[in-house]
């Protein structure tokens, strides 16, 4: 830090039509922070939702000491192994008021029941009542990303939904990764095309560059690369998309990943883990949720090696004729140990995809530690095995040590069930928020 010259936490890079936010700097701590602000990072929560659930065992780990500290991973959440000493595995948790496709989605972060014909969640979702306490000490309240649904239940509205403003008010979802990165980047209209953001703010940012330290030099330059990163990877998807309109053939494999394009939804998938990444680097949100797919996703993961079949009719992996409502009528397989194998895969491809964001959530350093640190990231389901549609047991993890409120790298729950509203009002305590009761609950979940 250059002598006593100080900036605020929610200092921007701007340019013309462009307002970039910086992540945390040394010269930042100073009088412009409060005096928590000056020891530790704000805490940041994230839940990211996958349906469908997945196959019985597939979540438990291979292998626990004596004091439930996580040894070692089963195969399916293998990319996690290397995480292990960041992440909390629950065990026997549940949904008690929420269940099934419709109701489990749309409840999970409410913890409510819920009334289709009125389409009532039964109250405010976990994120939505964080996102209130943050209000205005960040760019946005909070995130809500979607992938793009595929199949018959695309126009379902509590299938698609898990952030609740209010019981009947669902968030808005962003589906689009560059209308997620205009939201934190782009100032309005600029009128300036398709320059880069970086390119719009890059005076200000070599003026900024010259009053600071070599240390937040660099932070600026990565920050930056990172920012500039994601622009490339959204230009080469849209200029993908334009090709598409001008090949019929080429259109059609776009739309729907198959065979013969098994990076497509793959790279859908990383910008928009990307977004998360970059949303709590720069502060511009503390808050938010990812639907890594909509509550009964029929989406075709044939692009799998080894994979035939959508989601969903995998997730009923003891009917193997085809024959079934839940099946698409072509798609048939030998036994229940194949189908369940491809289901079984189908967990490890999105688990893989979360690691790629708690892997780049660790690796970037904040003071007093990582931004994985500072976080809370919830990766689950609303049902446990699928074919089941079983409320209990559900695959559920918290990774991220809350600012040190969490004390990770362990298997926690007993025989006993316990409500998945316990962990929802422990996190919400660890935000700060003055809450001591959500939904059913009055009891926090222990979690240090």
């Amino acid at each position: 830090m250059f002598g006593n010259w100080h900036i605020s936490r929610r200092t921007t890079l701007r340019g013309t039509g462009a307002a970039v936010s910086l992540p945390l700097l040394d010269v930042m701590i100073g009088p412009s922070l409060s005096a928590a602000d000056r020891t530790s990072p704000p805490t940041r929560v994230a839940y990211l939702y996958i349906p469908n659930g997945v196959a019985d065992g597939a979540w438990q780990p291979e292998e626990v000491d004596d004091q439930g500290r996580l040894v070692r991973l089963n195969q399916w959440m293998a990319p996690l192994n290397s995480l292990r000493k960041d992440l909390t595995i629950f065990r026997n948790m549940w949904t008690p008021r929420g269940n099934g496709h419709i109701a489990g989605t749309a409840t999970w972060l409410t913890g409510g029941g819920f009334d289709g014909e009125k389409l009532d969640a039964g109250g405010a979702s976990v994120d939505q009542i964080a996102a209130r306490h943050f209000r205005g000490q960040t760019l946005l309240p909070s995130l809500e990303l979607s992938t793009r649904g595929e199949g018959i239940f695309t126009s379902s509205l509590p299938r698609n939904t898990v952030s609740w403003v209010d019981s009947v008010t669902p968030a808005p979802r962003d589906i689009e990764p560059r209308a997620v990165f205009d939201r934190m980047f782009r100032a309005g209209s600029s009128g300036l095309g398709n320059r880069s953001v970086i390119d719009l703010v890059l005076q200000d940012a070599n003026r900024l560059k010259h009053r600071v330290s070599t240390q937040d030099r660099k932070k600026i330059d990565e920050y930056l690369d990172s920012v500039r990163a994601i622009e490339r990877r959204i230009e080469f998807a849209e200029r993908q998309q334009t090709r598409a309109h001008q090949t019929l053939g080429l259109q059609r494999a776009l739309r729907r990943p198959e065979p013969g394009i098994p990076e497509d939804h793959a790279a859908y998938m990383r910008t928009m883990m990307d977004m998360v990444v970059l949303a709590f680097w720069a502060d511009a949100t503390r808050v938010c949720t990812f639907m890594m797919d909509h509550g009964q996703s029929n989406r075709y993961f044939n692009f799998i090696d080894g994979v035939t079949g959508t989601w969903h009719a995998l997730s009923h992996w003891k009917d193997v004729s085809g024959k079934t409502e839940d099946d698409d009528g072509i798609t048939s397989w030998s036994s229940r140990d194949e189908k369940r194998g491809m289901y079984n895969r189908v967990t490890t491809w999105h688990t893989e995809h979360v690691a790629y964001l708690l892997k780049k959530l660790r690796d970037i350093k904040e003071p007093n530690g990582r931004l994985l640190d500072h976080s809370m990231v919830v990766y689950g389901s609303s049902l446990s095995d699928g074919h089941e549609h079983e409320a209990k047991k559900l695959p559920l993890l918290l990774a991220g040590g809350g600012s040190a409120a969490v004390n990770p790298g362990r298997l926690i729950g007993g025989r006993q069930e316990t409500s998945m509203s316990d962990l929802h009002l422990a996190m919400l305590q660890r935000l700060g928020v003055p809450h001591q009761e959500f939904a059913e609950s009055e009891s926090p979940l222990e979690l240090s």
